[in-house]
């Protein structure tokens, strides 16, 4: 009904009428984009007789955005890092390769948090990303431009990364969908920084969409060859499913309580599968997760089974070239004077701290194996966890360094490996998204798809921002 030259255009309109706002694509590339779109007119003008055309490219003609830390061709990847500013792709990253390949037309690349280890995006070289359903909170991050952009209608598919949250915060802040797949099926390779070590097992690459039903299809193309390993053809049953589900993690010292209105919106899903689907929710207290936060510390600074130390953030600050001093930014800091951002300041000084005490970190990362081996027991091939994804609605812009550790809540799934997909359920009473994480045992990733496409129908999904 309508050529792809009318839905880019479409989509580069949107984004020049709301990004001065929201602050989310930091570089467009909306002239390759056009001549893209012209190209895939004149195929299907010239073949409809090629029945294999939607096999060929499930995604022609898509408009899609990519998180600046993957590379883009032409496009900068610096990951906010001032000393990388003039830095530009020369190749494509390994899933925007495979998306191009199925037809998909990037509009450009979106902000992310210094080095991608903060969940506000904000940063020396591109400024912050403000939240479409209020600018005066933040996007999540590190992914956070994609959040953005898709909240506010810009783009159809998003390409983000998840060591810690990365995904599912600022799909859950943004009131969109967000999947960070089970470990190790979707290659990481072409961004920057790239994990080493152990955080090669942590890192996921993954889709972030507007609507359930195109998670799928989107991890389909990313994982490629590895998507054999998923059971995305198995068809679910959700009655058959046996669910889960914990309200907070137990109460632990270094996050906030989870807001009533989040538990509400839990409670009313927990309501809907028993009374729709006729199936018991079975409410779980799983003892270690009080600890979240000191297990992914500990296991992402661990060691690899070959003996290889992680990589210092302090050294990735540095970036091949003079090392950085936390301490000393700190001071440069207070008096305007450094190029770094607070939080990545921040997050060099508690690297120096963690080091301190191995006997403890070893216990931790002892712990963390033992809740691995606790969830994959519990939820077997046939089941799904309901917790929450964060403590808070999207918090104000700055207020995240008062309340560093709120992220445990989604970064405990990265370091034991689990599939999760973000589900969003609807506004809170000021007017913001509220949602769930769905949590499986690893390669189970369609139970999790599957439940958000029935939550989707059933509490709505996306919500237009400026609506209410």
């Amino acid at each position: 009904q309508v050529s792809c030259v009318e839905v880019v255009e479409a989509y580069v309109e949107r984004i020049k009428e709301v990004n001065p706002l929201i602050n989310a694509l930091v570089k467009d590339r909306f002239e390759e984009a056009l001549q893209e779109a012209r190209q895939v007119d004149v195929l299907l003008s010239e073949g409809p007789g090629d029945d294999n055309l939607e096999e060929k490219f499930p995604l022609l003609g898509v408009p899609i955005t990519v998180k600046e830390a993957f590379s883009l061709h032409g496009m900068p990847n610096s990951s906010g890092l001032v000393s990388r500013r003039n830095v530009v792709a020369a190749s494509d990253a390994t899933v925007v390769s495979r998306l191009k390949q199925a037809g998909a037309i990037p509009l450009g690349v979106t902000n992310c948090s210094e080095l991608c280890m903060w969940y506000e995006s904000s940063n020396r070289v591109y400024g912050r990303t403000n939240n479409p359903y209020d600018l005066q909170r933040i996007a999540g991050g590190s992914s956070g431009g994609e959040g953005s952009v898709l909240a506010a209608a810009c783009s159809v598919i998003g390409v983000g990364s998840d060591i810690g949250g990365s995904i599912r915060m600022p799909a859950f802040f943004n009131g969109v969908f967000g999947h960070k797949p089970t470990t190790g099926v979707v290659p990481n390779d072409g961004q920057f920084p790239d994990a080493h070590g152990v955080r090669t097992h942590y890192l996921c690459t993954g889709p972030m969409c507007r609507y359930a039903e195109d998670l799928e299809p989107v991890l389909r193309i990313m994982a490629g060859p590895g998507v054999s390993k998923l059971k995305l053809d198995e068809k679910v049953l959700l009655e058959k499913i046996k669910f889960y589900c914990m309200d907070h993690d137990g109460g632990s010292v270094f996050v906030y309580p989870v807001d009533k209105e989040i538990l509400q919106a839990q409670k009313k899903v927990v309501e809907h599968l028993e009374a729709d689907l006729g199936v018991k929710v079975q409410h779980v207290a799983i003892h270690k997760m009080k600890y979240s936060f000191q297990i992914w510390s500990a296991m992402m600074s661990s060691k690899d089974s070959d003996g290889e130390e992680a990589q210092l953030f302090s050294d990735l600050l540095g970036d091949h070239g003079k090392p950085v001093w936390p301490l000393w930014e700190l001071m440069k800091w207070l008096v305007g004077m450094s190029s770094h951002t607070l939080p990545a300041i921040a997050l060099g000084l508690t690297e120096k701290l963690m080091k301190l005490n191995p006997g403890a970190n070893a216990k931790l990362v002892s712990m963390g194996k033992s809740l691995k081996e606790e969830m994959e027991a519990l939820l077997g091939s046939d089941g799904v966890l309901l917790y929450p994804p964060h403590p808070t609605v999207a918090p104000r812009h700055n207020s995240p360094i008062c309340m560093p550790f709120n992220f445990a809540y989604t970064a405990i799934f990265n370091v034991l490996g689990l599939p999760v997909t973000q589900c969003p359920l609807g506004l809170s009473s000021e007017g913001l998204p509220l949602g769930i994480q769905l949590v499986a045992a690893s390669y189970n990733d369609h139970l999790t798809l599957a439940v958000a496409r029935y939550l989707e129908k059933a509490f709505g999904g996306w919500v237009v921002p400026g609506k209410v």
